[in-house]
């Protein structure tokens, strides 16, 4: 079931996003952040988030309060859990060096009372072994991440699923037809300091410093090609 829209602001909303960690085999950290960006965009994008859609008064009502993300972690029994609640997965195939990376994006909903599969579920301290860059040299989105921002796997992800939301939601439509056509995915780089002031992009997010950054930061940018 979906929860049912609240008028009730004292209670923030949030997409849950839940990232598949294997402890002996974990994915690559930049491989999560691009399923967690593909996945937020699907859920958007899904045809049961359109007007008329069973889930569009929930992600109507979650953009119109903040969009917020929480990112979880879940193994073995706890994630096949998760896949009965209303939500969206994407699986990067793992290669012959790399671990494959999942993450599911959950309906937006109050952050309280969660289904229990969700609340038991941890949030802080989400990591995942850096190393190596994105394999999506060709992927219609790019998400580059501001240098030097000391932030958990965990926030990455959630950071870089607020750009590609933020850039699906600007691009014109023949490109969202583009991206729909390549399933979504998106490359995500790590740019000096340098590249970074260098550059102005279409979209940006400034994160507002409730968790991990000590105050509005510039998290990440996207663009469209």
């Amino acid at each position: 079931m979906t929860s049912e829209p609240s008028e009730d602001r004292d209670v923030p909303w949030a997409m849950q996003l839940v990232v598949h960690r294997d402890r002996a085999n974990p994915a690559r950290e930049v491989d999560v952040a691009e399923a967690a960006a593909s996945a937020v965009v699907k859920l958007l994008a899904d045809e049961r988030s359109a007007p008329g859609g069973p889930w569009h008064e929930a992600v109507r009502t979650w953009r119109n309060v903040q969009i917020r993300k929480l990112v979880r972690r879940a193994d073995g029994k706890r994630w096949d859990d998760v896949q009965s609640l209303p939500g969206v997965t994407v699986v990067r195939a793992s290669t012959d060096d790399d671990a494959a990376a999942a993450v599911r994006a959950f309906v937006p909903a109050p952050v309280r009372p969660l289904p229990k599969e969700l609340h038991k579920l941890q949030v802080s301290g989400t990591q995942f072994p850096e190393g190596g860059g994105s394999r999506n040299e060709d992927a219609v989105v790019t998400v580059e991440v501001a240098p030097g921002l000391g932030i958990s796997s965990g926030k990455l992800a959630a950071q870089c699923g607020h750009a590609a939301q933020l850039a699906w939601e600007a691009m014109p439509r023949d490109v969202r037809e583009r991206w729909r056509a390549d399933d979504y995915r998106v490359r995500v780089v790590f740019p000096t300091a340098p590249e970074w002031i260098a550059v102005e992009r279409p979209v940006t997010v400034t994160d507002a410093g409730l968790t991990e950054l000590d105050g509005p930061t510039e998290t990440t940018r996207a663009w469209w090609g």
